[in-house]
């Protein structure tokens, strides 16, 4: 299989040239351990039972090994996060350990690991990494706040974005054929019930309940439904709903198990914005998942499918997953450029903005996803309005579009289809 160059390769190999180790996190079969293997002379892996309990035996023969050592799903074994941060205080050489991890350890180690163990979140292939069209718009520029010039014409069409959120992210299943791909989703998503809870603590006794949950999780994604509305549309009308603990603790580890991804409410520092809503935008990692827990299809996408009729949503569910899609992109290329992600949504609700990427410097550049190609003047109000709000504050704004052609409108906002941004 030919290896997809992550962005994530470029973070990790600035960073491998000053630092002793680096975990790489993200969902399982995301490709954390072939970007790691490539950067390792040897590799450990602790999903197998001998390597397992040979490394528990003996520790410090790790110490004998040369150059980079990958110890992939190290939280099988959550001691040895205590001995890489001990190996760490040592001394260890720049790029002497790459971790990675599909979960959050059911067993926390007994030190964080912080200052000392820096932890890389890799996501399934965002739009620039899955090779359909050279981006030419760069999210770094962007950020710059230079305003610069927005150019560019992609062939990427509305059919295609629908076959790209269909198409996955994970790199293992992106290349298959339909039918193959959608065994692949329906095993990922079987494993979780029969190995990855068990493994985080969590035996689930009624498997229907939790598919039915995040089924209705998934038909929430990109809005901001309350997670009692989640829960009463996943059960609706049943006596025997679970209860509040067992949806929170199956919230909490898919959280652990990277699946869901939830986009946090934009909390800013030092401005006179003060009545923000909190609350998060639901996302998996993955919209094909989503897309693949509602059943719908290329067709269904298009002819306006709305999924699940006890959540409500603005438009479509292609054009949540479109956000989604975009979401999961800009998040890889915000990473890249040390910026992070949020959405805005005013209490009252009348001004909502999809995402708002924050500089270290708690600057931020604005945007808007919409499915359509051109936007209109309404399409733009919420970036305007913020513009007036934070002045010179507000880098820049844009919207994200699934149109051909990236432009500036004459108010100075950007229109960029989706496949042309880039980190």
């Amino acid at each position: 299989m030919n290896y997809h160059h992550r962005i994530v390769d470029d973070e990790l190999d600035q960073l491998m040239e000053d630092l002793p180790a680096i975990a790489l996190e993200g969902p399982r079969a995301v490709g954390k351990t072939k970007t790691a293997e490539l950067r390792s002379a040897t590799a450990i892996n602790l999903d197998d039972f001998s390597q397992r309990e040979i490394l528990a035996a003996d520790p410090s023969r790790l110490d004998a090994i040369k150059g980079t050592i990958l110890i992939d799903e190290w939280q099988n074994y959550p001691p040895i996060w205590d001995y890489v941060r001990r190996r760490v205080d040592e001394g260890a050489s720049p790029g002497r350990f790459l971790l990675t991890g599909s979960a959050v350890s059911a067993d926390k180690p007994a030190h964080s690991g912080a200052g000392r163990i820096v932890q890389l979140r890799m996501r399934p292939l965002s739009l620039a990494e899955r090779n359909i069209v050279n981006p030419t718009v760069s999210l770094g520029s962007i950020l710059t706040g230079v305003h610069p010039t927005i150019s560019g014409i992609s062939e990427v069409m509305l059919l295609d974005y629908t076959g790209e959120i269909l198409a996955s992210g994970f790199p293992g299943i992106r290349p298959l054929p339909e039918r193959a791909r959608r065994a692949q989703l329906d095993g990922y998503l079987a494993r979780l019930v029969e190995r990855d809870f068990p493994d985080q603590g969590l035996q689930v006794r009624r498997p229907m309940t939790l598919h039915g949950w995040l089924t209705a999780y998934a038909a929430a994604t990109s809005t901001t439904a309350s997670y009692t509305t989640i829960l009463n549309s996943a059960m609706p009308g049943e006596s025997d709903k679970p209860s509040k603990s067992t949806t929170i603790a199956y919230r909490n580890i898919l959280s652990q198990l990277w699946l869901v991804d939830p986009v946090p409410g934009w909390i800013p520092s030092g401005s006179h914005l003060k009545r923000l809503a909190q609350g998060p935008k639901h996302h998996l990692c993955d919209p094909a998942l989503a897309a693949h827990l509602l059943g719908v299809d290329t067709e269904g996408l298009l002819s306006g499918q709305t999924g699940h009729p006890n959540i409500h949503r603005g438009g479509s569910l292609l054009g949540s997953l479109f956000e989604s899609l975009v979401t999961l992109s800009v998040r890889a290329y915000a990473q890249f450029n040390e910026a992070s992600v949020h959405h805005l949504r005013t209490k009252d609700g009348r001004h909502e903005i999809d995402l708002i990427v924050q500089r270290r410097d708690q600057r931020v550049v604005a945007f808007e996803v919409k499915l359509s190609s051109a936007p209109d003047s309404n399409d733009v109000r919420n970036l305007l309005w913020l513009r007036e709000q934070l002045g010179e504050n507000l880098l820049d704004a844009g919207v994200i579009t699934s149109g051909t052609q990236a432009y500036r409108r004459e108010d100075g906002i950007a229109v960029i289809p989706a496949a042309l941004l880039g980190p």
